[in-house]
């Protein structure tokens, strides 16, 4: 990867931290998300499944509803993900069948991560669409959030 499109992932993935910073104030799991098209973020957002008691609640399936709105189609052709945390199988899934051009992603999810940890749905040669995957985009400080959370979960429960 150049340095220009590193630095240009790099600023889009400062406003998914933003967003799962938020949402570790709010006790959710500190997952982030924005899509972009065209250099236009098209919606934001944060987990929000203790929110709003909805298991879809993921960061990535808010803000593809969000531009699915935006853009009066639920085919999201040349939109961009940042997501802080590698997407699970359901968004995976839902960002294949939006036809999503990319995702980039902050840190492996080693129990569920669907673009290359544990499944490769977003690579998957029998699929109709592939998207292109990065990852590792400020891998450390998306990490540290789900460290911070994890570790204070775990002080509760004492």
């Amino acid at each position: 990867m150049d340095t220009s499109t590193y630095k240009f992932d790099s600023e889009f993935m400062a406003y998914a931290l933003e967003e799962a910073e938020h949402a570790l104030t709010l006790d959710e799991v500190p997952i982030g998300a924005i899509i972009v098209k065209d250099g236009q973020v098209l919606g934001k957002d944060h987990n929000r499944r203790e929110t709003h008691h909805d298991v879809t609640a993921h960061a990535e399936m808010l803000v593809m509803r969000y531009a699915c709105e935006k853009l009066k189609n639920w085919r999201l052709m040349g939109c961009t993900i940042y997501v802080t945390m590698e997407p699970c199988p359901m968004c995976a899934g839902a960002m294949q069948q939006a036809r999503v051009a990319r995702v980039v992603y902050g840190c492996a999810d080693p129990k569920a991560g669907a673009a290359g940890s544990i499944f490769n749905i977003l690579d998957e040669p029998n699929l109709s669409h592939r998207l292109r995957v990065t990852p590792g985009i400020e891998e450390e400080k998306c990490q540290d959030l789900l460290n911070i959370f994890f570790k204070r979960l775990r002080l509760e429960k004492k």
